[in-house]
């Protein structure tokens, strides 16, 4: 299956933002793409960015971010696409929302949402409330997990997708500096996983383009290194003979190894084995 990482401009208003989506959406869908997600915010505007304080979320206009909400599920339905898009996830009690990704179904429905659990010092500080768990969903026989932003940094939120048997993990960050794509390179190679990363458009020019890697790490789409909307398309393909060393070798002697059995089988009682202090 074919999916795509796109790249729009973002800002403070809702509705260009739904709009500047809903047109990144049918060009995704003109290209065969069955699924194409959206940077972190990009429909309700990411924090310090376009919402400038954390008591704005008190004049957040919500009523407006569900109407483009529904408006980009109903494209999604007419198209018969799947869409990942990033905004802020109203709370109770005058909590901080959550910093999420909606999943919207090519049947027009709100499938599941992902609320980023890694937050970064700055953004607990009234920005933000944290998630609590990983999000899976699959599209055509292949699974997906879900990430933002910081959690490039935590090698356990991708290893964790790997041991819940994804394909894929969509990586969703304002911005993806040079630290994050050496990290997303290494989960990508490591976890033998794609990795597709969303950014917002004015970011990229001194930060990556939105862009896929591969399960061997590589680079397999990018879109333009300039502050311009586009996407990066790459298809899925479990059977590519590229990847067969990645898919059908080392990812499953690595569970075998990391489930220690093959060890254990061949483990040694020889005293020598023991001994710390003998040559």
């Amino acid at each position: 299956m074919k999916i795509a990482a796109a790249q729009t401009a973002v800002s403070a208003a809702i509705a260009a933002n739904g709009e500047a989506i809903r047109g990144m959406i049918a060009a995704a869908a003109r290209d065969g793409a069955r699924l194409v997600h959206f940077c972190e915010g990009a429909l309700s505007g990411y924090a310090k960015a376009q919402i400038d304080h954390p008591e704005a979320w008190a004049r957040f206009d919500w009523a407006a971010q569900e109407a483009e909400l529904r408006a980009i599920a109903a494209l999604c339905r007419r198209l018969r696409i799947f869409a990942v898009v990033g905004g802020a996830h109203r709370l109770s009690g005058g909590l901080p929302p959550h910093n999420s990704l909606y999943v919207l179904s090519d049947a027009g429905e709100l499938f599941t949402r992902y609320d980023k659990r890694y937050l970064s010092n700055s953004e607990l500080q009234g920005w933000y409330t944290p998630g609590t768990e990983p999000v899976t969903f699959a599209v055509d026989g292949y699974r997906f997990g879900c990430a933002i932003c910081i959690e490039a940094q935590f090698f356990e939120v991708f290893s964790g997708y790997e041991r819940q048997g994804v394909d894929a993990v969509l990586f969703s960050s304002w911005g993806i500096p040079v630290r994050f794509l050496i990290a997303l390179r290494a989960h990508a190679a490591l976890n033998c996983l794609w990795i597709s990363a969303a950014t917002p458009a004015q970011t990229v020019g001194d930060r990556s383009p939105a862009g896929i890697l591969g399960p061997d790490g590589k680079t397999a789409a990018h879109g333009p290194q300039a502050a311009e909307a586009a996407i990066a398309t790459a298809v899925l393909d479990r059977d590519d003979p590229a990847y067969e060393t990645v898919l059908r070798k080392a990812r499953p002697w690595r569970a075998l190894a990391r489930e220690g059995g093959i060890y254990r089988q061949n483990g040694s009682d020889d005293p020598r084995s023991r001994a710390r202090d003998a040559f």
